[in-house]
Order: structure tokens, then sequence, then C-alpha cells
């Protein structure tokens, strides 16, 4: 684990204070760094393009918050590089290192005794009058969702090939299950225990109450047919992603080939993480 990458949310001073003295600290044990090019001019130093980090890395260390997470994993995605997330922002779902623990948890990452625990990435694809458009992967969701002013869109949706319903609602969201607790979760749909291999499907705002979420084995097929004349509907890929659909676009959503893999460290307790992060237990 020679060559370690870096990529720090933008706009926070808290990752250049911590790379202050991080950096320094891998170079004495040997290991060469790739940091990313606006945390690299802050600090003064070299710095490299993301595409580059992804392609030359042997592991990533990613300060910031679950977003900036979910950009990395997909930057990272063809070539299965494991990922180290530091939580310095507000939720922390998938970074789950605080500040106060990142040397201890480096130090763990870089000894090679810090398990890695892979987790399932989509494959969504927009097929428009017979044609693939656009393909993409994503580690928490794909979300056909309607505008502010766009009123109630139907949505065909159809498993391996067989028609399942029409949902008359704001939207409808695909996630895997590291994203059961981003948007799925406020549209009501259930947690998954995050290295299921499982797809989650979840309706927005259901004009049908009965409509409710369903959770299918990761090897079936989703397609999604946009039924409404509307300029207001777009698909979003992890909330950072969007493309503007038209009426009779099919949305395919399948198991990606690639996987996220993450440290996780060695104490880590995922319903601590649940209880803390969701005030369970409180009043």
């Amino acid at each position: 684990m020679k060559k370690i990458g870096i990529i720090c949310k933008p706009g926070r001073p808290e990752p250049r204070e911590i790379l202050k003295d991080l950096l320094p600290w891998l170079g004495r044990r040997g290991h060469d760094t790739l940091v990313d090019p606006e945390s690299a001019a802050a600090l003064g130093i070299k710095g490299y393009a993301r595409a580059e980090i992804a392609a030359a890395a042997d592991a990533m260390l990613v300060l910031g918050g679950d977003g900036t997470m979910l950009g990395v994993s997909r930057l990272v995605a063809e070539r299965g590089v494991p990922i180290l997330g530091v939580n310095l922002g507000s939720m922390g779902f998938i970074t789950e290192v605080n500040r106060e623990e990142i040397y201890e948890a480096v130090d763990t990452m870089l000894s090679g005794t810090c398990s890695v625990e892979e987790r399932l990435m989509l494959s969504a694809g927009i097929i428009r009058d017979g044609e693939r458009i656009a393909e993409y992967t994503v580690l928490n969701d794909v979300v056909v969702n309607k505008g502010a002013l766009a009123r109630i869109v139907d949505l065909d949706a159809f498993i391996n090939g067989i028609y399942v319903t029409t949902f008359k609602a704001d939207g409808l969201i695909i996630s895997t299950p590291t994203g059961s607790t981003a948007y799925s979760l406020s549209a009501g749909g259930p947690i998954l225990y995050p290295s299921l291999d499982s797809i989650l499907v979840t309706p927005i705002c259901s004009h049908t109450l009965t409509n409710r979420p369903i959770v299918l084995p990761d090897n079936f097929t989703i397609q999604v047919i946009l039924r409404t004349l509307s300029e207001d509907v777009y698909l979003t890929l992890d909330g950072q992603v969007g493309f503007s659909l038209r009426k009779d676009d099919v949305i395919e959503v399948n198991k990606s080939p690639h996987k996220t893999k993450l440290f996780i460290p060695c104490e880590r307790d995922y319903f601590n993480i649940l209880r803390s992060k969701l005030k369970w237990g409180e009043r």
C-alpha cells in the first residue's frame, strides 16, 4: 500500500488543518500521497487530478462527509480501490471514522489489519428511442423525481420484464442497502444492513397508499418507463448527478459489476451508528 490518494471536501478548512500534520506523518512511514488539486493548492504542494489519483492510488483516504465519499466511490469503482472515510460532515453513515480517530484508523489501514467490506453498487442506463444514451454507476441510489412545479408523474415499473404496476407518485427511489439510510429512509423505506445483496424500491409520496417499498434480490433487473409528458422530471444519481428525462424514456437498473470497498474500523458497531445518527432511544 505505497500510494495513498487523498480527496477532501472542498471549501472546508478542517481537511487542510488535518493534512498539515498527516502528510508528513505518512511521508515518514514511506508512503507517497496524491492530494486533490484544490486541497493541494491551499497547502502549497503539488496536486493531482482526481482521475490521476483514481488510476494510481493503492488506497483512498476521504476527508469530508457522505457526499464526498459517494463521489469518490464512483471515481474508483472500476479499479476497486479500498476507501477509508473520515467524517467531517453531519451524518457520516459511510464516513465512519471521527476526526480524533484518524491516526489510529489510518495506522490500522496501512498495517493491513483493518477489514474491508464490499458494498453493492448499481448500474443505471437511460434508453431513449431504443438507444442507450447514458450509463451511470452509483453507490446510494437512482431516483426519478419531478420538479417543484410538476404534477404527479406516471411511472410504469417492470421487474425482470414482468409488469408490476404504474406508480402515480412524486417519484421513485431505487437504492442499495448502503443507500437505504439516505433518501429512501426519508420516503418511508426500511433500513437494510449495508452488506446485504438486495435492491430496494421505494415510491415517493405515492397517490395510492397501498404502494409500499419492496426489497428485491440483487440479480433482478428493474425498468421504469416515464409515461408523463413533462419537461420537469429528472433522474438523479447519488443525489449528485442529474439527467433530464423525456416521456417514454426507459431507466434500466441492475447490479453493477463493480463494488465499493470500504475500510471498516475494527471496533465498528453498525447498530451504534444507527442509534447515534438517528437518535434512537432519545426523547
